[in-house]
């Protein structure tokens, strides 16, 4: 063989070596891949019981806001009674 056939060789070997290496790569990857649904539905499953914790929490919290407005609403009333009758009491004197 010659020379330039055994470089022609070469560069073939080396370019056959590097298309296997990326088809490694790939396989590999795609391995990889396969294996992350798992993970994605995990992580899902997870977001899914935070939004439900959230969404409870955010629930119990309007609750609790309304019960305020309702109670600063009764007190504010009584307040304004309060205020009425104590300017009824001077007016009089």
């Amino acid at each position: 063989m010659e020379e330039t056939e055994i470089s022609v060789i070469d560069a073939a070997l080396a370019r056959l070596e590097a298309a296997v290496n990326r088809i490694d790569a790939v396989v590999q990857h795609r391995l990889e891949t396969a294996a992350e649904p798992d993970d994605r539905d995990a992580e899902l499953a997870l977001m899914d019981e935070d939004r439900a914790r959230l969404a409870a929490a955010l629930d119990a919290a309007s609750a609790r806001l309304a019960e305020v407005t309702a109670t600063t609403g009764q007190v504010g009333h009584r307040l304004d009674r309060a205020i009425e009758t104590v300017q009824d009491v001077l007016g009089r004197r």
